[in-house]
């Protein structure tokens, strides 16, 4: 395959959203794990994120051409012409349905349809452009996964699938506002109303200190239920710390540079946590 079409699929966003996609599975039935739908059921959900990414490939190729950390992406390129991209997200999407639906269950399916259109369609094509909020608004699309997860193995949607949606929502905004800020002046030439165009990087900075706040507190949720145990609460703990002292460091200094190392933070926190709710749980 030419592996452009490997990068239409974002895969290392995919690759992110299918470990807390494993999470959620692996903490909704540890005593009931089934290893089919642990493999099938991550396969379907990836097959239908990459066609979510490449859908958004194509409704931001010309905005793509606008900004140097996307012009080079293939059909921005051209590389990859339209019409093969719009095939290629169909396939993904119509074999990673069929899984969900024939191997999973019927509720998974929907939700991860939902998803995409949350994604690809209302995000990408209405709010990116629409309002500052489209992150926020837009971050339950992109904060699915691990409910996904659960669903597949469970076939219902319990309290603990909220609540690690609820995390990666509330991480969406400062990760996404933090590169933003890096690359405002990008954002501003494609005409992209991100935070720090519409109200400046003071305000957007003060609003990634608030949220990391925000998600310092939700991150504790799992240990408060009872969903996890010490290694996961003393991880969230230095985690969330961690994360608000870049946060309180972004805030104070003009260097465009913090807002890269918050943004690159941000991954590495996510996924550390979400391996320390996997390690907590069988550890």
């Amino acid at each position: 395959m030419n592996l452009d079409y490997i990068t239409l699929c974002k895969p290392r966003v995919v690759m992110l959203m299918i470990l807390t996609s494993m999470v959620g599975m692996c903490l909704a039935t540890p005593d009931h794990f089934s290893w089919i739908i642990f493999f099938l059921g991550n396969i379907g959900i990836a097959l239908v994120a990459g066609s979510a990414a490449a859908v958004n490939h194509l409704v931001d190729r010309h905005i793509d051409r606008l900004m140097h950390r996307t012009e080079n992406r293939p059909i921005a390129q051209g590389t990859i012409k339209t019409k093969n991209a719009i095939i290629f997200a169909s396939i993904l999407f119509i074999v990673g349905i069929f899984i969900l639906i024939a191997y999973v269950n019927l509720l998974t399916a929907i939700l991860t349809f939902l998803t995409l259109i949350g994604y690809a369609g209302i995000y990408s094509l209405y709010l990116k452009h629409a309002t500052p909020q489209n992150i926020v608004i837009g971050g339950f699309a992109g904060a699915a996964p691990p409910l996904l997860g659960w669903v597949a193995m469970t076939g219902h949607i319990d309290p603990g699938a909220i609540i690690l949606l609820l995390i990666i929502f509330v991480w969406t905004p400062p990760h996404f506002w933090a590169l933003a800020i890096y690359r405002v002046d990008e954002y501003a030439k494609a005409d992209v109303p991100m935070l720090p165009v519409t109200h400046g990087i003071r305000f957007t900075k003060i609003n990634i200190l608030l949220y990391t706040i925000l998600l310092f507190a939700i991150s504790l949720l799992p240990f408060a239920i009872g969903m996890s145990g010490w290694i996961y609460f003393i991880s969230a703990i230095l985690l969330g710390a961690r994360f608000l002292q870049w946060a309180i460091r972004l805030l104070r200094t003009d260097d465009a540079k913090v807002a890269m190392q918050v943004f690159r933070f941000s991954i590495t926190y996510l996924m550390i946590l979400f391996v320390a709710l996997i390690a907590d749980r069988f550890v």
